[in-house]
């Protein structure tokens, strides 16, 4: 029996009491926003929830549904909203619909999809971007986590690294970290305790000001080259499709250690050949990844929110360093036919107007991008916008018309949600 992807109908809107409980309100279909539109949905932009997804209730926040009996759009003004943080490989593309009162606290750093309710299931509008199970919450064993922990901490007791790691896994419950411990796929290499960018929706570091909280602390130490190649070699040479990745979210930006990261990278492949060595990195320092490039580094993922130069300042606010410096980054990594993916983080009315994806284009057909990560941009919607002045003056487009656009205009690039293992890097860099 194949299982129907999408539901008979637009779900119904989802609601909040004043008490915490998540119930449907069969007057209303549920509405999305993108950007400063609210959006009317068909069934054919829904998927059932992802299991390991996550509810919130949005507090100080009335949600807006679609009157099914007027044909209106309405505020219900004594519920509150109702939004999902979807569980990885998917990309949302519609935020929840709602309207803020005055005094509402500042949400904190999640993604909040529109989720409705239709026979006895939650729905989302979202796709599956990702088809690697690396992270799916259902392939998770914690009680083989811990002994896996317990494992590599006695046979490596001086390395501070592994303890690091262990936290992340046990405390954090970090897929990447718990991955380590299960010695399959990526493995976290975090390293930089410092960050020469200030983004606003940082996870690792949030200033008191900005009253919301990191969602994990920083590493507070730099790991010696010889603390790096000892966690990344074993796994290389065991885990299966292995991948080693610097730039975590416990950590800031690791190029500014990248002397250390070089030294380690030598080290690893005297050791070893297998697998693939990623630097996940704002791409701040062009000479720092023609030296990496030369010292055996395979893969980059650069993150952006934009590839417009003045949205990417307002959001990243670099230190030290330029839009240009990244852009001058991505030209020598596939100079070196490095493997080069953009963390492009997904925002409903940015990522889908039309004046953001005319750019798009034109950078992928300028700097060769091997792949794009479509991935949801974590930070409470209106924040964003108010603190980056964002002007809507362009048409939207849709966020999986636009997938689809780029997937059909670009057909060599790589779609999904991770960094590739080596099959994949192998045959798209042919």
């Amino acid at each position: 029996m194949i299982k129907k992807l999408h539901p008979e109908k637009v779900p119904y809107l989802l609601v909040c009491d004043d008490k915490g409980n998540i119930f449907e309100d069969t007057r209303y279909n549920v509405m999305g926003q993108a950007g400063n539109e609210t959006i009317k949905f068909s069934p054919e932009d829904f998927i059932e929830l992802p299991f390991g997804s996550d509810m919130f209730f949005l507090p100080g926040r009335n949600p807006i549904g679609y009157n099914i009996k007027t044909g209106q759009t309405e505020v219900l003004k004594s519920r509150l909203a109702v939004a999902a943080f979807v569980a990885p490989a998917y990309t949302v593309t519609h935020h929840a619909a709602w309207k803020t009162n005055e005094g509402a606290p500042r949400l904190p750093l999640f993604a909040f999809s529109a989720v409705g309710w239709l026979n006895n299931k939650f729905y989302v509008p979202a796709l599956r971007i990702e088809v690697d199970i690396r992270q799916d919450c259902d392939q998770f064993d914690q009680k083989k986590v811990i002994a896996g922990s317990k494992k590599m901490i006695k046979l490596k007791p001086e390395n501070r690294l592994v303890k690091h790691l262990s936290y992340c896994a046990l405390e954090y419950f970090c897929p990447a970290a718990r991955n380590y411990f299960l010695n399959r796929w990526e493995a976290p290499l975090p390293t930089s305790p410092t960050c020469n960018s200030q983004c606003l929706g940082c996870i690792s570091y949030q200033p008191k000001d900005h009253k919301i909280s990191s969602t994990q602390n920083r590493i507070t130490f730099v790991p010696t080259p010889d603390e790096i190649a000892d966690v990344a070699v074993d796994h290389l040479e065991t885990a299966p499709n292995p991948v080693v990745s610097y730039g975590q979210g416990c950590e800031g930006e690791p190029i500014l250690v990248w002397e250390t990261l070089r030294d380690a990278v030598l080290q690893i492949r005297k050791r070893t050949q297998k697998g693939i060595i990623n630097l996940n990195t704002n791409a701040s320092n062009p000479k720092a990844i023609e030296e990496m490039c030369k010292a055996g580094l395979q893969s980059i993922r650069v993150s952006m929110n934009s590839v417009r130069e003045e949205v990417y300042n307002k959001y990243y606010k670099p230190r030290n360093y330029s839009f240009k410096d990244v852009l001058e980054s991505i030209k020598i990594a596939r100079k070196y036919n490095i493997w080069v993916s953009i963390n492009y983080f997904v925002f409903p009315g940015i990522t889908d107007c039309e004046a953001e994806v005319i750019e798009l284009q034109k950078f992928l057909k300028q700097y060769d991008i091997n792949m794009i990560q479509w991935r949801n941009f974590n930070i409470d919607p209106e924040w964003y916008i108010s603190e980056t002045d964002y002007k809507f003056d362009s048409k939207l487009l849709g966020v999986k018309n636009v997938i689809e656009s780029v997937k059909k205009e670009f057909p060599k690039i790589y779609h999904g949600y991770y960094n590739p293992g080596q099959e994949i890097i192998e045959k798209y860099l042919k």
